[in-house]
């Protein structure tokens, strides 16, 4: 082959390529093929323009606006000297070291009188100089002051306090009506992740604002039993408690109350409507009624509504019931579970207990149950609860003995040694004595003491109705017991293995 014919056939063999991958990436491109190095990711890939930025917020308007109606609140309590050498009684066999020390130091401490002092902060809510606030920032106090953003200072007084929600009204005692108010607006509208602000007066410096976000809602930490608390990270410090948390709107949403010493960016504010809802009570009468329903509850588990034939856990799950209370006089009993109040679903046992405490007492109720398989609806009123009845209820333990069983229990009947032994008021049920950890009970929540009461919500008074009623259980099915732990009644459901 000459030299020119051998270019020629090689710009074929070029052009022929070229034409090829021309045709190829045509081709891909209208069947709308991915090359492998290029292959879509089995994620979900987000993509922003670079142009894109999210600016934070300021805050300076919104604390120009709300500052002046944000207050220091200063309290004073006397104390007798004589209580503070009480506190120094010496233990048994230590007179003397006590005498030559203690008394040396506070030996004229009977006639002395010594004060208190704590501070805390507060917002006006009233031109006329009402101050709402957290109750334990004025509780006991002999005195109150309040000072404002300028420095002018006031002596208030206490028109109402709620220790169930940790609220306070106090009233600035001046002629003035015409003091800043702050705008309370609607907490129920507030989302997790909204940028929220906290006012107050941490450790005693003056007004500080500090910014976050909010982190949760409802929750629960153990301050009362209408525990229904926004969570923010927004900082809040000794002595910003009973200070207002706003929204970007410059809207009171909150009540700064509460933070969790060991961790860092946790604060829980009381939701506004909450206190929105006791507001007009405790202008009018100091203090604030609730209903009384009369029962002991607990949260129903999914292995509970297995057992009770429900779809998914909801409402709240009746142990209990007081003798001459609402409830009883309704008809509820023991293993029902609580679905609606005045046709208001119940989400949980805290939302029961939030929901009767909403009504007043000598309100009538509508309380739909779930029992036997069935709703059914039942009708009382309300009492007026009060906390010395409730702290009398639930008082005195029960009991139970017996063999082992299926679910991995040792049990034993309540016998009058096992009542003398340990110390159990009455000889109704069964005693658990021992839980195998590998058997079924082993996982659930049954204790060693708890006495079982009911097997499937039939009364069981010896290990032998206990088994008998057990063995009518077969392998995967759920067994629903009832157990008394001390004096709370509980429902427990086991897996039969």
């Amino acid at each position: 082959m000459t030299l020119k014919k051998r270019y020629g056939f090689y710009g074929i063999l070029v052009m022929v390529a070229v034409c090829s991958a021309f045709i190829g990436m045509f081709i891909s491109s209208s069947l709308k093929m991915d090359s492998v190095s290029e292959a879509n990711p089995f994620w979900k890939e987000g993509i922003t323009p670079a142009s894109v930025k999210i600016p934070l917020p300021g805050f300076s308007s919104l604390a120009r606006e709300v500052t002046p109606t944000v207050v220091n609140i200063r309290t004073t309590k006397s104390l007798d000297g004589r209580d503070i050498y009480r506190r120094f009684e010496p233990p048994p066999g230590y007179d003397e070291w006590f005498d030559d020390f203690f008394k040396k130091y506070f030996k004229n401490m009977p006639e002395q009188d010594l004060r208190q002092r704590s501070l805390g902060s507060g917002f006006i809510i009233s031109a006329d100089g009402y101050v709402l606030t957290n109750n334990h920032v004025i509780s006991g106090a002999d005195e109150i002051f309040v000072s404002l953003a300028d420095k002018e200072e006031f002596k208030a007084k206490l028109v109402g306090t709620d220790d169930k929600t940790d609220i306070a009204l106090i009233k600035i005692e001046s002629g003035k009506k015409d003091f800043p108010v702050a705008v309370l607006g609607d907490s129920d509208t507030l989302e997790i992740g909204e940028w929220v602000i906290a006012l107050g007066n941490p450790f005693g410096f003056g007004h500080t604002l500090t910014q976050g976000i909010v982190s949760a809602k409802s929750r629960v930490i153990g301050a009362g039993p209408y525990d229904n608390f926004i969570q923010t990270d927004a900082a809040i410090n000794p002595g910003n408690s009973g200070g207002p948390l706003i929204n970007m709107q410059g809207q009171v949403v909150g009540i700064n109350t509460a933070i969790v010493a060991s961790g860092q960016g946790i604060g829980f504010a009381t939701p506004i409507n909450m206190a929105k809802d006791i507001l007009r009570e405790l202008k009018d009468t100091g203090e604030v009624a609730r209903g009384w329903l009369g029962v002991a509850i607990q949260e129903v588990t999914p292995e509970i509504a297995r057992a009770v034939g429900m779809k998914e856990p909801r409402g709240a799950m009746v142990t209990s019931v007081y003798a001459g209370d609402p409830a009883e006089k309704a008809g509820v009993r023991p293993g029902d579970i609580i679905l609606r109040i005045n046709g208001q679903e119940v989400a949980d046992s805290r939302a029961l207990t939030r929901m009767i405490g909403s009504l007043k007492p000598d309100a009538k109720v509508t309380i739909t149950v779930f029992r036997d398989g069935r709703s059914k609806d039942l009708a009382t009123v309300l009492q007026k609860r009060v906390d010395e009845h409730v702290a009398k209820l639930g008082k005195g333990p029960l009991k139970e003995e017996g063999a082992k069983d299926t679910l991995g229990l040792t049990l034993a009947n309540i016998t009058p040694q096992v009542q003398s032994e340990f110390n159990i008021s009455e000889p109704a049920g069964i005693l658990v004595t021992d839980i195998d950890p590998k058997g079924s009970a082993g996982r659930s929540q049954i204790q060693k003491m708890d006495i079982i009461r009911e097997v499937d919500r039939k009364a069981v008074n010896s290990v032998e109705e206990y088994l008998s009623a057990l063995s009518a259980k077969k392998k995967g099915q759920t067994v629903l017991l009832l157990v008394l732990r001390g004096s709370r009644p509980l429902y427990v459901a086991v897996d039969v293995e």
